[in-house]
């Protein structure tokens, strides 16, 4: 009975992405003219596990590929070969490859090989001594051709110096007796892996010892009862061969000697038979396929393997010591579905509104008499809070999962460019929610292109500033009054406040003769389509971007702002909320309906003073806040409820801010803070303007949380400044 290895497809897919993480990050770290052996040690581990990892799965195009890339690691972590620059290159150009061959597989699609085969091909061009090519990605038209070359390439061009290597070489039979532990299976080791690595190196032969395998009552699928001879002729030396068993050398009778290369009979697999299927009979013999199928004699498999197209290159000799390292990781985390977790936040929410309700009621009583209802309550609150932010941490990721896809980034984009750049990156350790991270992931990649493109300079012009040939972005991120902070920031040029005004005057964004600040010149950029590109390039500047980087931050409950000095360089400022789930928010009337604004978008709440309270144009009620004039949004109007009064100067003000936008909403009461579990209404009502969730109060009344970022833009606010507000609509909308 064999073991059904798709359930841990998923495993092996997050392990390998993982591992290619590594390698990439390792990779970036490398420096040509002092290689650091313990970085080399890493991305061969990486990378050694991927291959061993991807053929026992049956993944080969993998396998195969990886094998070629591990060997050039080898001979430079062994010190046979000088790592240079393109190596370098060649090697990140290969973990692309790679990752788009296990995403391939993990969506159960075809994988396409052209990339790989050209990749393979410089390698061999690298390890063979000959001039590589510049590997490329073949364009669709050519794929077919390129691949047919390849492949033409793979079976008949053989270098000299392939052939005298292989004629030098001194080859031996290794005799090797594997007798594992019975519980070889559970530990997640395969001996048909380990099989298929050593037929690798050379030639190999397979003969199974099946005697201690037990009658049907006495199977069990999951314990290993066999044994095994294996013969392997080969150039190799003895701790190359012993680095194949490292995994399982604590738990078995491992015993490699060196023979006269004479065998001993057995069943070799015939010429028409693969080198796959011939191993693959020998592990599981004749005596075991018999319990199953029907009575046959137990006697010996034998399979002897083709030679490795590696057989006389260098091949790792080092057994990677990151077995501890392993072990001491699956001890202190787990892997947990994000469907799980979502539906633990989901019960802890419940449990806050239980207690919320458990609360209001309490008060409702006397409580010097209900004493013990009172501390009971109390404990109740403690714990609940305690638990809720126990499982919202459960979520929380450090931004590092983000911030990483940046060195190289920076990387490729500075030498397309022609810039140098050093990416400086703070705070990696600070948490948030991961569908936050998820979901800035974009934002920052089109922040961190525009720096690299518009933001700074050539190493040209930076000398004839009197600057650092070499240019620097930061990303920074922490923790600040319940949210997180992440600054974007470059020494570059910084924003051109006179392109940026004659470009927003020839667009019609402003007037002609418009005065602006500074700063309200600056925050034109995340005007829809803007940008003072002279030119499209493939990096950024096709007009579209500011205003959906904005927007998308916004969608968070966040903002962003700008801050740029000309000829000194910008920072770009991006707020947001630690969690989506839970919102700290002030209980508002209007009407006989509660609403809830979010505490972060309050600048202030007020009673108005009527004097400063002026009617514009189009209907519309501005407030003159000491030096701004703040338009008036009367929610009545917007959601249709009938109001208290209609009189504002009887009614509030509550003043709030997106990005910086402000406007004022009037409402009839405020019913005090309190921190809300929100709730999605789209999953089973379309999207309401102006309203972004619900929550369940303590009294059990659903109440809708507004969404300040659609509210101003329903109430058609463009623009606001010292001197004047422009307004695109004319007048505020009922929903």
């Amino acid at each position: 009975m064999s073991i059904d290895l798709s359930q841990f497809h998923q495993v092996f897919f997050e392990e390998s992405f993982e591992g290619l993480q590594v390698m990439e990050s390792s990779l970036l770290e490398l420096d040509c003219e002092n290689v650091d052996s313990e970085t080399i040690n890493s991305i061969f581990r990486a990378a050694h596990s991927i291959k061993g990892s991807s053929s026992t799965f049956g993944f080969a195009e993998v396998a195969e590929f990886t094998h070629v890339l591990e060997t050039l690691l080898d001979q430079v972590r062994e010190g046979a070969r000088r790592l240079l620059p393109e190596h370098v290159d060649l090697l990140l150009q290969s973990v692309d490859c790679l990752r788009g061959m296990l995403t391939a597989l993990q969506a159960h699609e075809t994988v396409d090989t052209a990339q790989s085969c050209v990749l393979t091909q410089a390698f061999n061009d690298i390890l063979e001594g000959r001039q590589p090519t510049t590997p490329s990605v073949p364009r669709s038209d050519d794929i077919d051709a390129e691949q047919s070359v390849a492949d033409a390439t793979h079976r008949t061009d053989v270098s000299a110096g392939e052939q005298d290597a292989a004629a030098d070489a001194e080859l031996i039979t290794w005799h090797i007796r594997f007798v594992p532990d019975i519980n070889l299976l559970r530990t997640g080791n395969e001996p048909l892996r380990m099989f298929r690595e050593l037929a690798e190196m050379g030639e190999l032969e397979v003969q199974v010892d099946a005697g201690k395998v037990p009658d049907l009552t006495g199977l069990h699928p999951e314990e290993c009862h066999l044994s095994w001879d294996l013969y392997l002729t080969t150039t190799r030396s003895q701790a190359e061969i012993e680095e194949i068993f490292e995994w399982v050398v604590d738990d078995s009778d491992i015993n490699i000697t060196a023979t006269a290369g004479v065998f001993s009979g057995g069943v070799a697999a015939t010429a028409g038979t693969t080198q796959e299927t011939a191993i693959a009979e020998a592990v599981v013999p004749s005596a075991v396929a018999s319990v199953s199928e029907a009575p046959a004699t137990p006697s010996p498999a034998t399979a002897v393997a083709g030679t490795g197209d590696s057989a006389a290159k260098p091949q790792a000799s080092k057994p990677a010591p990151a077995a501890g390292a392993a072990k001491s990781s699956e001890s202190t985390s787990i892997r947990v579905a994000i469907e799980k977790i979502d539906n633990l936040v989901n019960l802890v929410g419940e449990l806050v509104i239980t207690q919320s309700m458990l609360g209001q009621l309490g008060s409702e009583f006397d409580v010097s008499k209900l004493q013990k209802l009172q501390e009971g309550l109390a404990q109740l609150e403690h714990n609940t809070r305690e638990l809720q932010e126990s499982v919202m941490r459960i979520r929380m990721l450090p931004i590092s999962f983000t911030f990483s896809r940046f060195p190289r980034m920076v990387r490729d984009l500075s030498k397309q460019l022609g810039k140098k750049i050093e990416l400086k990156l703070l705070g990696e350790q600070t948490e948030l929610d991961k569908t936050v991270m998820e979901k800035i992931g974009d934002p920052l990649v089109h922040l961190v292109r525009n720096a690299l493109d518009h933001g700074l300079e050539t190493p040209t012009d930076r000398r004839a500033a009197g600057k650092p040939e070499t240019g620097t972005i930061t990303l920074n991120a922490f923790h600040q009054g319940g949210n997180i902070i992440i600054e974007i920031m470059d020494d570059g040029k910084g924003l051109n406040r006179d392109k940026i005004l004659a470009k927003a005057r020839n667009n019609g964004v402003i007037g002609a003769e418009e005065v602006l600040s500074d700063e309200q010149i600056q925050e034109l950029i995340f005007q829809p389509g803007f940008s003072t590109a002279e030119q499209v390039t493939d990096v950024s500047g096709r007009g579209v971007g500011m205003d959906v980087v904005r927007r998308n931050i916004q969608e968070l409950n966040g903002s962003i702002e700008v801050k740029s000095i000309e000829g000194e360089g910008s920072t770009f400022t991006i707020r947001l909320p630690l969690t989506l789930a839970i919102l700290d928010g002030q209980l508002i009337d209007v009407g006989r309906q509660t609403f809830i604004i979010p505490l972060v978008s309050i600048v202030e709440s007020l009673q108005p003073d009527m004097s400063l309270i002026n009617h514009v144009a189009g209907g519309c009620d501005v407030f003159r806040l000491r030096d701004e004039y703040i338009p008036i949004i009367k929610l009545w109007e917007i959601f249709g409820v009938e109001p208290r009064t209609t009189n504002l100067a009887e009614s509030l003000l509550v003043v709030v801010e997106v990005g910086n936008a402000k406007v004022a909403l009037v409402v009839d009461d405020l019913l005090g803070q309190q921190q809300v579990v929100i709730k999605s209404m789209e999953t089973n009502y379309k999207k309401v303007d102006g309203i972004s969730g619900a929550t369940i109060l303590g009294d059990g009344t659903v109440s809708l949380i507004l969404d300040i970022t659609d509210l101003i833009h329903m109430a058609g606010v463009h623009q606001q400044s010292k001197n004047g507000l422009k307004l695109v609509a004319s007048k505020t909308r009922a929903a």
